[in-house]
């Protein structure tokens, strides 16, 4: 059986010419994609554009939620509310201990020896 021929009985004239120069549809090919980013960069820029305006900066306070007639912070005003605090009546009260612990200063009892012999 014999095989087919590669050249068609008409082949069209562009294919000829794109045969013997492929820079004829390599180029332009190039050139659409470059320029089709190109031009996508613009539409992506404005897109992040009108996201950014719709986030705005946020102060210190706005983070925090706070509000900006709350009093400020005065240091020597907290010292003062300290040092009149520690003139209170109270007295330290000590807990007692949970069983088995010794007190502070008495060293643990040391641990049986041994009485197995070699």
């Amino acid at each position: 059986m014999p095989t087919f021929s590669s050249n068609p009985v008409k082949a069209p004239a562009y294919s000829k010419i794109f045969r013997k120069y492929p820079a004829l549809f390599g180029v332009p090919f190039v050139l659409i994609i470059v320029g089709a980013s190109f031009g996508l960069q613009q539409f992506t820029r404005t897109r992040y554009e009108l996201h950014d305006q719709k986030v705005t900066a946020l102060s210190k306070e706005q983070e925090l939620g706070l509000s900006r007639d709350r009093k400020k912070f005065d240091i020597r005003e907290e010292y003062f509310k300290l040092s009149a605090a520690a003139a209170q009546d109270w007295e330290p009260k000590r807990i007692e201990r949970p069983k088995g612990l010794p007190e502070w200063g008495v060293p643990p009892p040391e641990p049986p020896a041994d009485t197995k012999q070699p």
